[in-house]
């Protein structure tokens, strides 16, 4: 199956482009406060390296995004033992995952492209074959992702885009300055390897309460590794907003998940090259809305089991604007 590269354009201004190799995300251009655009994604040079190991730029992760604990889980009394590549846990999906396939074009305009992925009965370790669509729409002033998995036998599926962003352009230094609000009250409480107690923890009085708008770096150095953590969403509708006084660039993210996963890169070093910059540690951050981690092995957690005849859907939006 061939690679390929489409640009999308909208009313807004906003362009995007993006490749069938992960669904990856490659550029997102949006006009700042001076009418100047500013492309606020971190990306790869090429298409082809969308395939390769990296830190999942801009790609769809799958068949279950964020962290398995210990690589196993139980279906039905039955253990399927996934991939370790997270240490001795399992990390969307593995190492040759959804992010690394080059998925089928289904449909393509100026202002969408549909993409699909089957993922046939025992890939990566996981039971059934998934078969899983992937819209990206450009409207007025939104990017809105809408996901779609289906099956021919019960299995377990959690499908993310792990954007990185930017809000003053992808060259830039760091994110500290970007002032976020998270519309959550509790977030899963992790161990030293950010696997689930199963406890959700209050965030009133530590540094992970964004209830009120703060940025980003005002209690960043309270937190150990930094920012990867999961937050516990009230319900659907805005999960989060972020801001940059430096652009004017504001960004709602609205969704029907029940988590978002906020990263702010701490495992960048400067190795990985994309558009002319090496990009560094937390020059970026994540909103990876989902189900919560290690859901498949937490009862109590919302469920990731996938049925057939009953479709998973889920979608995302990001909506700009200027401050």
């Amino acid at each position: 199956m061939s690679i390929k590269t489409f640009e999308m354009k909208n009313k807004m201004g906003i362009t995007m482009k993006v490749t069938n190799v992960g669904c990856g995300i490659i550029s997102l251009w949006v006009p700042d406060k001076e009418g100047k655009l500013r492309d606020i994604v971190h990306g790869l040079d090429n298409p082809e390296d969308y395939g390769k190991t990296q830190p999942y730029f801009g790609v769809v992760c799958g068949r279950v995004a964020n962290r398995i604990g210990n690589g196993k889980f139980t279906l039905d009394g039955k253990e399927y033992v996934l991939e370790a590549n997270d240490g001795p846990h399992h990390l969307h999906g593995g190492v040759n995952a959804f992010d690394k396939k080059v998925w089928t074009v289904e449909e393509h305009a100026i202002d969408k492209v549909v993409f699909s992925y089957v993922s046939p009965d025992g890939e990566n370790g996981y039971p059934g074959k998934l078969t899983v669509y992937v819209t990206y729409t450009l409207t007025d002033d939104t990017l809105r992702i809408d996901y779609r998995a289906e099956t021919d036998t019960k299995t377990v599926s959690n499908v993310t885009n792990h954007s990185y962003f930017n809000l003053d352009g992808h060259d830039a230094k760091d994110v500290f300055g970007h002032v976020m609000q998270i519309f959550s009250d509790k977030m899963t409480a992790v161990d030293e390897t950010l696997i689930p107690t199963g406890e959700l923890a209050d965030v009133t009085g530590t540094p992970f309460d964004f209830r009120v708008a703060k940025s980003i770096g005002q209690d960043f150095d309270a937190v150990e590794g930094g920012y990867d953590h999961n937050y516990a969403l009230r319900g659907p509708g805005v999960a989060a907003t972020v801001y940059s006084p430096v652009s004017g660039i504001s960004m709602t993210v609205k969704t029907n998940s029940p988590g978002l996963q906020f990263y702010t890169g701490n495992f960048l070093d400067g190795t990985v090259t994309g558009k002319g910059v090496a990009y560094q540690k937390q020059s970026a951050f994540c909103m990876e809305t989902q189900l919560f981690p290690d859901c498949v092995n937490r009862p109590e957690f919302p469920s990731p089991v996938v049925v057939v005849g009953k479709p998973q859907e889920s979608y995302t939006e990001f909506v700009f604007s200027i401050k």
